[in-house]
């Protein structure tokens, strides 16, 4: 049964490179018994896993690599089986929301089997759909595409510690210094206009070709519209459509504040449907298409119009958009590499995270708009070393 899988393994480590690692890969090296690695499609969870294979010091015969759609007639737990039988140690599932039901036999794998066992899911949605019945088992790890810190260390094999928001606000001066000496380029600049664009997924350095980046990544997401979502809700085709319709609509928009009755009608849904489009606006936010940000007032409603509606990331916008407004993709860039703090929109100002509020713009921006708001600090772009409560828009790119 396993000779199928140990080959198709070892056709994919013969090419593997493995100069270049995600930021998460320490996170694989866990001793967790069953760890599930979550990200949205192209973030380079495969690759991860596999150089976590090829590197493992466990024996070759002890560690095996399947993607869910290889299998072809076996049950999981057969192949798991099968694999513990031969003094397997570590088995690696990649594509799991691929095989029906996974969740079930990935309960009985690690009730009875002595197996570590990292499955990984393209699609977080169904992923987070099996969640309850695996809370007590798994341990899930939520990945983020490319921050501008990963992005660099990519295209210049440079290292560049990671900093916390507490930090850069306190030092980003010195910080900035430190990061320019390292790229030791004339300026930062281009290379953050060309990640904004271009450096959010890992796979742009497959063939840093530009064009077919953003093709590949148009198709990639509608694998999750047309396929991810549809294979754990009850939607249908012309929905589908009108999810296309919405993110049309926000590129039009600098940035997109919803009006939901003019909503409803761009999704040609009926006007009463309120709770019918924010369960869409909640599915499309969970596969990392879109982010909802609500007003600082109305957090702990649950049932609430989000104050701004943003696709996940920058290059969404140049793989979607006919054109890019500046301000817009400051905003997307400052909330994407933000995405594990809690963010929403305040009175005053763009954004307020941890008690501290933010206002995004180009170098001229100033603190006008929020000058009698404490812990206040203006975002700029198109500057390379901040001063006081002005932090280059850059910076941020370093928090993971």
């Amino acid at each position: 049964m396993l000779e199928r899988f140990r080959l198709f393994q070892r056709n994919l480590l013969k090419n593997l490179k493995t100069s270049h690692k995600r930021y998460f890969y320490e996170e694989l090296k866990s001793d967790e018994k069953l760890l599930g690695i979550l990200g949205a499609r192209g973030v380079g969870k495969t690759t991860a896993l596999l150089q976590y294979l090829k590197e493992s010091e466990i024996p070759m015969n002890e560690k095996l690599y399947i993607s869910a759609d290889w299998i072809d007639g076996e049950s999981l737990f057969e192949i798991a089986e099968a694999f513990y039988k031969e003094n397997g140690k570590l088995l690696i599932i990649d594509e799991i929301h691929k095989y029906p039901n996974f969740e079930k036999e990935l309960k009985i794998i690690y009730d009875i089997l002595d197996l570590r066992v990292i499955v990984s899911g393209s699609s977080a949605l169904s992923i987070n759909h099996a969640k309850a019945d695996l809370s007590r088992r798994m341990l899930v790890k939520e990945v983020k595409g490319m921050s501008f810190r990963e992005f660099l260390k990519f295209k210049y094999k440079i290292e560049i510690s990671k900093i916390t928001l507490d930090e850069l606000l306190k030092n980003h001066i010195e910080i900035a210094y430190e990061i320019l000496e390292k790229i030791d380029k004339p300026s930062i600049l281009p290379d953050f206009k060309e990640y904004l664009e271009v450096g959010y997924y890992p796979f742009y350095f497959q063939n840093k070709d530009k064009i077919s980046y953003l093709l590949k990544l148009k198709e990639t997401i509608n694998v999750v519209l047309e396929v991810d979502i549809p294979a754990i809700s009850n939607i249908k085709f012309t929905t589908i459509r009108k999810f296309k319709k919405l993110i049309e609509y926000i590129c039009t928009s600098h940035p997109f504040k919803p009006n939901m009755k003019e909503l409803l009608t761009k999704m040609e849904m009926p006007k009463t449907a309120y709770a019918e489009a924010y369960e869409y606006l909640e599915l499309l936010q969970k596969a990392k298409i879109i982010r909802l940000i609500k007003s600082a007032n109305k957090k702990d409603a649950i049932l609430t119009k989000p104050e701004k509606i943003y696709l996940n990331n920058t290059n969404l916008h140049f793989c979607y958009c006919e054109t890019q407004e500046i301000g817009t993709l400051r905003e997307v860039f400052f909330v994407s590499m933000l995405e594990n703090y809690e963010i929403y929109v305040p009175d005053k100002g763009d954004f307020i995270v941890n008690g501290y509020t933010f206002e995004i713009g180009g170098k001229n921006k100033t603190k006008k708009q929020v000058k009698d708001v404490e812990n206040a600090y203006v975002v700029a772009d198109d500057i390379e070393i901040g001063s006081g409560s002005k932090i280059p828009l850059w910076l941020f790119g370093f928090l993971y």
